[in-house]
């Protein structure tokens, strides 16, 4: 006889939310004017791609990531392809983490996150401002970069959560 397999619908969608999400997080280019809360804007897709590209890479396929990664350059205006470059080096900054790392731990990912960061945010606005001459609030990027940074620890924290609910101990 054959065996009705375990995994129910609900699993299977469970275990694609990340890439749910991240497709969720590029189409709703939210802010917070509507809270009034000027300064405080972070870029939720870096997290999410950050964490499950060092966690469980298998989770988001790079196809993936750079079709989001134009999804979002329509969204926010951007020249084509520059958020699919910078997804893409955050992934190969994560397996390239993933790869060196002997005892893993959420201080080192953190800083490691904040080095990515600065790199990838530094690699797009100078091929923005030099290349397609936009005009940038500097403010406005470094509040970025700082609730970015800051927000990781509680999406990681949250995703591991995810992660031991949905997969289980495995990979985590």
């Amino acid at each position: 006889m054959v065996e009705i397999s375990k995994i129910t619908i609900a699993n299977k969608v469970l275990r694609y939310a990340p890439i749910l999400l991240l497709f969720i997080s590029v189409l709703n280019e939210f802010d917070f004017n509507y809270l009034e809360l000027k300064y405080f804007s972070f870029n939720f897709p870096f997290i999410l791609i950050f964490y499950w590209s060092l966690k469980k890479s298998e989770s988001l396929g790079y196809g993936l990531i750079f079709v989001s990664g134009l999804i979002n350059d329509v969204v926010v205006g951007f020249p084509m392809g520059i958020s699919s470059l910078a997804y893409l080096f955050i992934c190969g900054s994560a397996a390239y983490f993933r790869n060196i790392t002997l005892n893993p731990s959420l201080v080192k990912d953190w800083m490691f996150f904040l080095a990515t960061i600065l790199v990838v945010n530094s690699m797009i606005y100078s091929i923005l401002v030099l290349f397609f001459s936009f005009s940038l609030n500097y403010n406005d990027l470094l509040v970025n970069l700082i609730f970015t940074f800051l927000l990781y620890v509680v999406c990681a924290n949250l995703f591991e959560i995810y992660q031991r609910l949905v997969f289980g101990n495995q990979n985590v």
